[in-house]
């Protein structure tokens, strides 16, 4: 399913989108009319779109358009909701941008099991923003799953660890310590809403060795909540850490936000 500003979407709306591929999005997870992390979306829309586009997004607008969309769905989906204009294209770019709000929706997933990921050299462009051009990240987990494993994870050129293709990592030391790379990544919803909601957590330089001395590694998105990883490379961390089951838990025990008030619904 998919509306546009809050109404169906037909084909020819989405041509610019298709052959220019400029704009930005979130992806959340609906649960009854319900999102965790609801407003940490919505400033992530409202800071890209300036970004992106130089120009305001309504955040009461856009999830008015996502009740829209999901209005009937019971349980849960997932939303996907990408900003583009128009009438923005290759040939004039600069142009003067309107923002239009698209939403998709897809049955929720569940986290699945352990990762096995290979590292591969990569930084993406405007790392600090969600935007939608995603063609390097699927070409190396394309590589990465041609390789025989199920994911790719990003190292810079200084071989410092940063980020999966479409979620954070995060790491457990020989202490119990989380430890989530300092490196130049896209802040993700759901690594946010840990790092307040249990443990201790630092934010360190992630080099060959200090991976190497990690009991346990983790990924993060909304889509999958906190995955285990179970090996980088030839490295193997173990799939049954406490801290990951505490922060699976934590994350789990997150109040959601609900788009809409129950006698609205």
């Amino acid at each position: 399913m998919a509306t546009l500003n809050g109404s169906p979407v037909g084909i020819a709306d989405l041509q610019a989108l298709a052959l220019t591929n400029y704009g930005h999005f979130t992806t959340m997870v609906v649960e009854d009319g319900a999102v965790r992390g609801l407003a940490l979306h919505l400033d992530r829309l409202v800071g890209d779109c300036r970004t992106v586009f130089g120009a305001e997004l309504d955040p009461e607008w856009v999830r008015e358009c996502v009740r829209r969309e999901v209005r009937g769905f019971a349980g849960r989906c997932t939303a996907r909701v990408t900003v583009f204009s128009p009438g923005l294209d290759l040939a004039a770019p600069e142009r003067e941008a309107s923002p239009c709000v698209l939403v998709t929706t897809r049955p929720a997933g569940g986290a699945g099991g352990p990762l096995r990921v290979q590292r591969l050299t990569y930084h993406r462009d405007a790392p600090a923003v969600k935007h939608v051009a995603l063609f390097g990240q699927l070409r190396l987990r394309r590589a990465a799953r041609l390789a025989g494993f199920d994911d790719v994870l990003f190292t810079g050129a200084d071989g410092l660890v940063s980020e999966g293709c479409t979620w954070n990592v995060g790491f457990v030391d020989a202490a119990g310590t989380v430890v989530w790379p300092e490196a130049d990544v896209l802040q993700g919803v759901t690594m946010r809403l840990l790092r307040s909601a249990h443990g201790r957590h630092v934010i360190a330089p992630v080099t060959d060795r200090l991976l190497r001395s990690m009991r346990a590694a983790f990924a993060t998105n909304t889509a999958i909540g906190v995955r285990s990883v179970a090996s980088v490379d030839d490295v193997v961390f173990r799939t049954d850490d406490p801290v990951v089951t505490a922060l699976r838990e934590a994350y789990a025990g997150v109040p959601l936000e609900r788009l809409w008030a129950v006698s609205d619904k």
